[in-house]
């Protein structure tokens, strides 16, 4: 082998190490939640943020860490990404507090940011087009796969196994040896034409997503029309607008919003958010529901959620081979419909019901978010010239993690409101409005039996059944509303995205009935 050869693949498994990291990180921490609230004492607001400050800072730095890699140097930044992410690690594991961890999450989304933003330029730039690009990207696919599949089960064998700080700690040195590889074996390498950094974009898009999470998690609390929640929606509107204004008129903007005119581009971003905003950022109430309700440990909430990973990992592949011959947009379509039918069939728990009442809802979403998620990789990369499927790809995941925190601070918004109204009805009018939403905060956090013991003696079982009843109806209210918006995204993707759009490789001779041929580069 020689060491042209010998460099691309210790490239690539550098590259794979840091993916399989990063996302593993997004999954493996849900089952890690209920230990780390119980060790740490935090409220069901800083468990909102665990995920959010991670996914937040994703979003928001995504694209601007590409452009970064192009001007500074694709290898240093890297490296870059790859040491803030594992010194981040360590913080999140010595954490004394929850204000503390957040932060340190935060910063860890940071520096996965920076890592996943560069990983696939490094990858095209050592793999020329051709079968082994085509292997290399296969091989990153899979790591892709793998990791989203282990991680609630990861996350529940280190967090029984060893405590949920080696969750975070294990990144450390996995982390530093990735950063040896990466000056020892991979090259450097720039792009001279490479885009200026819109600062204006970044700072009023991340500080329009902040305050948007913050608005929707600290609602219940405050009042949703109070001053403070009122200012902070408006505050988010402004930002928003004075972004599209910004993105308008800067020479090299953060997000083109000129791809948006494109109705295909605009549905695969809406049906990649709509995914994220429903199944995957309900996986937090799901796991509140497995570990502190029904009282499983994490170990044994990572093998319940086994149906879905193994029907998503059994269906994707077979989704791939279909895109030679069903059209992408009813391939979408039917994984977002899928997805919205197993989050039903998750929906209508009882007091009495075991967790196998989900066991059918997901087999299903498992086999929707199988279906849709190698379909939305492949036309997101395909509905723009393919000098600009980099930019393209960085829009499509900062959608997903725009969905995922915005997701679970909206859904968690709405379980407490709901909850709360629940338990005061059960309750016949004895707790008023911050009680019951403490109850049910508590019921979430398998605290239930140490919130009622304050109250008087005959009052406690009443107090108890009113939480429980309140945290089954706020998770019944979410699971139908991520439903909704499942189904709603299969709606627009059906409309938006026509094959005529989407320029891919197809088998000679196939066309799609009732369309045009494709668009070929």
């Amino acid at each position: 082998m020689d060491s042209a050869t010998n460099r691309r693949w210790w490239t690539l498994g550098a590259v794979c190490v840091a993916t399989f990291m990063l996302l593993l990180d997004i999954t493996v921490v849900n089952t890690a939640l209920p230990a780390i609230q119980k060790d740490l004492g935090g409220s069901f607001t800083d468990l909102q943020w665990v995920i959010d400050a991670y996914a937040l800072s994703l979003a928001a730095l995504f694209l601007t860490a590409g452009s970064l890699a192009d001007r500074l140097g694709r290898q240093r930044v890297f490296a870059i990404g790859l040491g803030i992410f594992s010194l981040a690690s360590l913080l999140c594991a010595l954490a004394p507090d929850p204000t503390f961890l957040n932060l340190s999450r935060g910063l860890q989304g940071v520096g996965g940011a920076i890592m996943f933003a560069v990983s696939l330029a490094l990858v095209a730039q050592e793999f020329p087009s051709g079968p082994e690009r085509g292997m290399a990207m296969g091989i990153y696919g899979a790591t892709i796969g793998i990791a989203v599949a282990i991680g609630p089960l990861v996350g529940g064998l280190l967090t029984d196994g060893l405590g949920w700080e080696w969750v975070f700690l294990l990144n450390v040195p996995i982390g530093l040896a990735a950063i040896a590889v990466t000056y020892w074996k991979v090259a450097e390498s720039r792009d001279p034409n490479a885009t200026r950094i819109d600062w204006g974009g970044l700072a009023t898009f991340s500080v329009a997503l902040f305050v948007l999470v913050l608005a929707l998690v600290r609602g219940n609390e405050e009042g949703w029309g109070s001053a403070l929640i009122v200012s902070l929606f408006s505050a988010t509107a402004v930002l928003m607008g004075a972004f599209v204004a910004i993105e308008r008129r800067v020479a090299e903007p953060m997000l083109p919003l000129g791809f948006f005119r494109g109705r295909a581009f605009t549905g695969v971003q809406l049906a990649a958010f709509a995914v994220s905003g429903s199944m995957f950022a309900l996986f937090l109430y799901l796991t509140l529901y497995l570990q502190s309700f029904l009282g499983f440990s994490p170990v044994e909430a990572g093998l319940r959620y086994l149906p879905i990973t193994v029907a998503s990992f059994v269906v994707a592949p077979l989704s791939g081979i279909a895109l030679a011959r069903i059209q992408a947009r009813y391939l979408m379509s039917a994984g977002l419909a899928l997805t919205g039918v197993g989050l039903l069939l998750m929906g209508g728990l009882e007091m009495n019901s075991e967790w196998t009442a989900l066991l059918a809802g997901f087999l299903v979403s498992g086999i929707g978010v199988g279906l849709l998620n190698p379909v939305i990789a492949d036309v997101a990369l395909s509905v723009v010239p393919k000098e600009q499927s980099g930019m393209a790809a960085g829009i499509n995941d900062t959608f997903r993690q725009v969905g995922i925190a915005v997701g679970i601070a909206a859904w968690g918004a709405i379980f407490l409101g709901a909850g709360a109204s629940k338990a005061q009805e059960v309750a016949g009018g004895t707790l008023d409005g911050s009680q019951a939403r403490g109850l049910v905060e508590a019921s979430s956090s398998g605290a239930l039996p140490q919130a009622v013991s304050s109250l008087p003696a005959r009052s406690q079982d009443l107090a108890t059944n009113a939480a429980q009843q309140g945290f089954l109806h706020g998770l019944n209210e979410i699971l139908l509303l991520g439903a909704l918006l499942s189904f709603a995204g299969a709606v627009l993707a059906l409309w938006l995205v026509r094959e005529q759009d989407i320029e891919r490789e197809t088998l000679e001779g196939t066309a799609f009935e009732g369309e045009p041929e494709p668009a070929r580069a």
